[in-house]
C-alpha cells in the first residue's frame, strides 16, 4: 500500500491513521499537502464530534520522510507548518493515540491535537539540530506552551529522545497507559467526549488556545442553541442529554 492517510468513522469518532509502515510512518509530501482537505472534510461532517490521530502498528510517526527534504526543505517545511495548523484549528476535540516512535513531525502533529495519550513504551524526540534544520515557529511556540521553555530547550538543542514518563511530568502527553490498553481507553474517553456539548468544546477550545475577540460570539452561540436547557433537563430527568448544537448553527 502506498503512503498515505487513513480514516473511518464510527461512534461518531473519526480516526486518521499516518500509513507508511516501510519508513516508520514518516509524512511524504502528498501526506503532508493530504491532511489539511481531510480535516476540512470530517470537520464539515457533522456526524464527526471527535478525532484521533494515530500510526500504523507500533510506531505514531517518525516526522518527514528525509528523502523529501534533498529537494526543498524549506517547502517541506511549509508543508508542515500547513499541516499542523490545520489540525491545532479542527473545530472539535483532537486526541493523539501515541505508540513507539513519536519524532520530529511526528511531535508537531502530536502537539497540534488537543490531548495526547502514549503507551508506556513510546519515545519523544524533536530531531532538526541532527539535520541543521530551523524548527518552525509556531511548532517552538506550542511546544513551550505545553512543556516550558526548558523542557523545549532540551528537546530542541540535544535532538534527543524522552521516554513516556517524562513526557507525562513535562506536560507533553496527558496520560500513559500500558501498550494493551491504550485502544480501549482512547476509545472510551473519545466517547465520552462526543457524548458531551460540542457548544462547550468549542467555545473552550478558542478560549484556551487564547483567542479574545470572541466572546459575544460564544455568548450568542449559548442563548441561541437550547443546548443549556438540554443539559439541565437531562440531569434533572436522570437521562443523557441530547445536544443540538453544531459547527453550522446559524449565528
Amino acid at each position: 500500500m502506498e503512503p498515505q492517510l487513513l480514516h473511518r468513522v464510527a461512534d461518531s469518532v473519526a480516526t486518521v491513521t499516518v500509513h507508511h509502515p516501510a519508513k516508520r510512518n514518516a509524512m511524504t509530501a502528498a501526506m503532508w499537502r493530504a491532511l489539511p482537505e481531510l480535516l476540512d472534510a470530517l470537520a464539515a461532517d457533522p456526524g464527526v464530534r471527535a478525532l484521533v490521530l494515530t500510526g500504523e502498528g507500533a510506531t505514531f510517526c517518525a516526522g518527514a520522510d528525509i528523502s523529501t527534504l534533498r529537494e526543498s526543505a524549506e517547502e517541506a517545511q511549509q508543508l508542515a507548518v500547513r499541516a499542523e495548523e490545520a489540525l491545532a484549528a479542527f473545530p472539535k476535540p483532537t486526541l493523539a493515540a501515541v505508540r513507539g516512535h513519536c519524532v520530529g513531525g511526528g511531535v508537531q502533529l502530536a502537539a497540534a491535537c488537543d490531548l495526547r495519550f502514549a503507551g508506556r513504551s513510546a519515545l519523544f524526540g524533536v530531531t532538526p539540530a541532527k539535520l541543521g534544520v530551523v524548527y518552525a515557529a509556531s511548532a517552538t511556540r506550542r511546544l513551550v506552551a505545553l512543556t516550558g521553555p526548558s523542557t523545549a530547550k532540551y528537546l530542541l538543542f540535544s535532538g534527543e529522545l524522552i521516554d513516556a514518563s517524562r513526557a507525562l511530568r513535562t506536560g507533553l502527553v496527558d496520560e500513559v497507559l500500558p501498550e494493551d490498553e491504550l485502544d480501549e481507553r482512547v476509545s472510551r474517553f473519545t466517547r465520552v467526549l462526543a457524548s458531551r456539548s460540542l457548544l462547550t468544546q468549542a467555545a473552550a477550545k478558542e478560549f484556551t488556545d487564547g483567542r479574545t475577540d470572541r466572546d459575544a460570539h460564544w455568548a450568542a452561540q449559548a442563548r441561541r442553541s437550547g443546548d443549556t436547557a438540554e443539559g439541565v433537563a437531562a440531569f434533572l430527568e436522570r437521562r443523557q442529554p441530547r445536544f443540538g448544537w453544531t459547527a453550522a448553527t446559524p449565528g
